[in-house]
């Protein structure tokens, strides 16, 4: 048996000693004298003890270890309980009392404090329930439904609440990692884990001087045009989240002062003398390849090595389409909060946007951004508060006009064709007549745009009249049958007459 006892109550440890050879002749004691100089003193304390610890030899798997807590401090008794809870002492806690009658000399009883809260159903139910209300946080209490979405956030909740190591997000752009490193600071103070503020910045906004003074600060008089002090982004993140966006972007000497400040809380201003403290917590984010950037020489290996403990790769909109349902009353009450109006669907509404949002036509290249401007458009033009069909086809015919070229240039079709017929026509036919139209537009006839569409095929054949074919086509797309182009500049015009005709492929169209 090991006691614990300072100078000043040797007598007493000596005296206790004795009283255990008498009541058990087969325990041998073990005095170790631990002196503090302020016994209320959390930090030597817990040091002095975390020491001895270290120098005991103890065979867990031949002595059974018990930690008995008596006198001391309360300082003392709580090192002593955490050191046992964290297995530094690999040992058991028990409880002892005396047996309350008249006989003193009857033996009291114990019992063992089971630290292993996972047997405990009601803490274990309460823990659990705790972890779900985190994870419901960091997803802003939508209900997401893809399975691997869930399980990350899952991990990422625990990792957040347990650490306050750098967090790495990878993903496309517009996948949600602002938003979600957002809501771990914001999950991480509701836990009083952090008290200072989330700083965010866009590296790809960064650019050589500006970039170092931006992030690090500056020191009055430090280059030209610094005429007051600037305590940069990294100071202004103290006690809190900093949550480097796009860390990618950053250049190679900016790189090498963020390692420093994360590793040592400490950087050096532009033109300061003395470095300054920053204790906060880092959450980079990127749409690149951190580890070829590392290969190609662009992003420090050493960096990487430390922000990659922790690393989460948020994917796109298009890979988690079971998710727009519930985002879509998401982003509903987003807009209602920022514009003061409730805007809903009607029920032929919905579920005709969510048949196009769910379907391969929706290629989601700006991802949640996307599906955020989507309902935003749509609930402007709401007639009545209510988003109808009608709202919804049009903003169908943007979104594949958006998405056609991966750019925001029109195809033009929707000029001469209704948001119902554009709607009906598959993206591969919809290429196809887009070039068709584009041809007419260039060309000064019909015939002309006739001739370069079937310069392959009419050198097979002995009578070719490319008008004819020219007009067939446009015909079956609801196309004015006499359309004619004037000028390269004009459109060619268009009756929307016949409802709704489909293209029945570049075969048919070259053997007419």
């Amino acid at each position: 048996m090991s006691r614990i006892h300072g100078t000043a109550h040797r007598r007493l440890a000596e005296y206790v000693s004795e009283d255990i050879a008498d009541v058990s002749p087969e325990t041998t004691v073990e005095r170790h004298v631990i002196d503090f100089v302020g016994a209320w003193d959390f930090e030597e304390v817990y040091g002095k003890l975390l020491d001895f610890t270290r120098t005991l030899p103890l065979d867990t798997e031949a002595e059974d270890v018990l930690v008995h807590i008596t006198t001391g401090t309360h300082v003392a008794q709580i090192c002593l309980f955490l050191l046992t809870e964290a297995h530094y002492l690999p040992g058991r806690l028990p409880q002892t009392q005396p047996i309350r009658r008249a006989d003193a000399t009857a033996p009291g009883s114990w019992s063992v404090i089971d630290l292993d809260l996972s047997r405990y159903d009601s803490i274990a139910t309460r823990f659990a329930a705790d972890q779900r209300e985190g994870t419901s946080f960091l997803k802003s209490g939508i209900e997401t439904r893809n399975p691997a979405f869930n399980a990350m956030i899952d991990e990422i909740e625990q990792v957040a609440s347990r650490t306050r190591a750098p967090i790495l997000l990878m993903g496309p752009t517009g996948a949600g990692k602002s938003q979600l490193a957002r809501r771990i600071h914001d999950l991480k103070k509701v836990k009083r884990q952090v008290a200072g503020p989330f700083v965010e910045v866009n590296c790809a906004t960064l650019r050589g001087d500006g970039a170092m003074s931006a992030l690090f600060g500056h020191r009055k008089g430090a280059f030209t045009g610094a005429a007051t002090d600037r305590p940069g982004l990294l100071r202004s993140a103290d006690g809190g989240m900093l949550f480097l966006d796009e860390i990618g972007e950053l250049g190679l000497d900016e790189q090498a002062m963020i390692l420093r400040a994360i590793e040592d809380r400490r950087f050096l201003p532009i033109g300061a003398d003395a470095e300054v403290k920053s204790d906060f917590q880092l959450i980079a984010g990127t749409n690149r390849d951190l580890g070829r950037c590392v290969a190609e020489g662009t992003f420090r290996e050493d960096l990487y090595a430390r922000l990659n403990l922790w690393t989460f790769a948020l994917p796109g909109l298009a890979a988690r389409r079971e998710d727009i349902a519930p985002n879509l009353d998401y982003e509903l009450d987003r807009h209602a909060e920022r514009e003061g109006m409730r805007v809903s669907f009607n029920k032929e509404a919905r579920a005709r946007f969510l048949d196009f949002a769910t379907s391969p036509r929706a290629t989601w290249n700006g991802n949640f951004r996307d599906l955020a401007a989507s309902i935003t458009r749509m609930a402007t033009f709401a007639p009545k508060g209510r988003i109808d069909v009608a709202t919804v086809d049009g903003e169908v015919v943007r979104l594949e006009r958006l998405w056609s070229d991966g750019s925001n240039r029109s195809d033009g079709l929707e000029t001469v064709l209704s948001a119902a017929q554009l709607a009906e026509i598959d993206p591969f036919d919809r290429v196809q007549l887009a070039y068709v139209a584009r041809v007419c537009r260039e060309s000064p006839s019909l015939s002309e745009a006739g001739r370069r569409l079937f310069a392959a095929s009419r050198e097979r054949r002995a009578s070719t009249n490319d008008a004819d074919r020219l007009r067939k086509y446009l015909t079956r797309f609801g196309l004015d049958r006499n359309a004619t182009v004037t000028a390269p500049s004009r459109s060619f015009s268009a009756a929307i007459s016949l409802p709704g005709c489909r293209l029945a492929g570049i075969r048919e169209l070259e053997a007419k």
